[in-house]
């Protein structure tokens, strides 16, 4: 479908002059993008006295490069982040000490400090911080994470290529048996706004595994063997389409799994977090980041009481759509990004007694397109759909970003 035919639709109802980049490409929305109903608009008229407020489902990597830019609009934002990552040293982690995943925790908080620096910088800083400055009662979470895993000397931990912020997180989750006191910890100290969340969307001590079912029947089991099988290998993570096996079949749902489960999948059924709830019941906009749709957005949108919220709101509901396919989403159009969002907010696959019959347009409201991207945009699908808020927007390609292999984004602000 010709980008030409987007010309004619109404604004985008983003709260915000956006850039984004997807999977490698900034996407700029244009300057005269409208402000939506409501609070918005109000602060807007009022002289922009009042941010708006923010509400961000994404995984770790590809949303980090937007938060610097993000803050010079606003402070107002609530970062809801997955716990089920197996990858990295986040995958020692949890294999050795169990518990949550902390890796995307710590990345999006890293890029909350107030001291702006280069990441080579900002490394150094977060070991000496670590070291020197977290000594609560005389106790470093580094020693007392060094502790719990002599303690564990049935499991040889292997620590080449761990990260100290990880370490930091699991020590001070383990030391208050709560992640989001080890979150908290490190916002007052880092001098993170107070406005500011990076919320896990399940408070947990748990570790929980993710798992997804194709449309074969095939049930796969855990996150990188969803999105980037490694095969035993450690190496630099690639998400790429090219750079690994292709999925015997489409993604279906994904959903939480147990080693103890009651039924034949070990299905789980987790919690949301509360403080996720309260912030979706309040917030201005809320916005499904780039990135990983099936294991970096998705398993936000499965928990119980989180479609029940977003489809009350009344507000903008932003999809910022990937610039290029990764092994998950290959051979999806636009509109099936917003149909397996819609899916996985309706629990449409799991069980029909958790499960709910709202619209997409109840869930999303508006796309940012990038301009030459690699999704097709069957626009006829999006009217369907009930969504007519649609933007094409400039992109270019970040190489910086492309030569890791993460898969990364980022958003500025103008």
């Amino acid at each position: 479908m010709p980008m030409a035919l987007l010309a004619t639709t109404p604004p985008c109802p983003c709260p915000c002059d956006i850039v984004a980049s997807s999977r490698g490409c900034f996407l700029r929305a244009p300057r005269s993008t409208a402000l939506p109903r409501g609070a918005m608009a109000a602060a807007s008229a009022a002289g922009c006295s009042v941010p708006p407020s923010l509400l961000v489902f994404s995984g770790g990597t590809a949303f980090n490069g937007v938060v610097e830019d993000l803050k010079k609009v606003t402070t107002r934002v609530a970062h809801v982040l997955p716990v089920s990552d197996d990858g990295g040293s986040t995958a020692e982690i949890v294999r050795v000490l169990g518990g949550p995943a902390v890796g995307d925790i710590r990345s999006r908080c890293l890029r909350f400090e107030a001291r702006v620096v280069p990441d080579c910088r900002r490394r150094t800083h977060f070991v000496g911080w670590c070291l020197t400055a977290i000594q609560g009662n005389n106790t470093c979470f580094l020693v007392y994470f060094h502790n719990e895993i002599l303690r564990r000397s049935a499991e040889m931990f292997c620590f080449t290529n761990g990260s100290i912020g990880n370490f930091f997180f699991a020590g001070a989750r383990i030391f208050f048996q709560s992640l989001d006191a080890a979150i908290f910890l490190f916002s007052r100290v880092s001098q993170i706004p107070a406005e500011s969340f990076v919320l896990p969307v399940i408070s947990t001590n748990d570790r929980l595994t993710l798992g997804c079912e194709l449309w074969d029947g095939t049930i796969i089991r855990g996150q990188n063997e969803i999105s980037h099988p490694s095969n035993g290998r450690k190496e630099v993570v690639n998400k790429d389409c090219n750079s690994c096996s292709a999925l015997p079949s489409r993604i279906k749902r994904v959903f939480y799994m147990s080693s103890e489960g009651s039924n034949l999948l070990h299905e789980v059924f987790p919690e949301a977090n509360r403080t996720v709830l309260e912030q979706l019941s309040k917030v201005d906009c809320i916005v499904y980041a780039m990135g990983s749709l099936f294991t970096s957005v998705c398993p936000s949108l499965v928990l119980r009481g989180i479609g029940e919220t977003i489809a009350s709101r009344s507000i903008p509901k932003v999809l910022l759509l990937n610039g290029s396919h990764d092994r998950e989403t290959t051979g999806l159009s636009a509109s099936g990004f917003v149909t397996a969002i819609t899916d996985s907010l309706n629990r449409t696959y799991g069980d029909p007694d958790k499960s709910l019959k709202n619209l997409p347009k109840d869930y999303v409201n508006a796309l940012l397109v990038p301009k030459g991207g690699q999704i097709p945009l069957d626009v006829e699908n999006f009217a369907a759909q009930g969504i007519f808020h649609v933007v094409t927007v400039d992109s270019i390609r970040d190489p910086k970003l492309h030569c890791t292999g993460k898969s990364s984004s980022q958003l500025s602000f103008s």
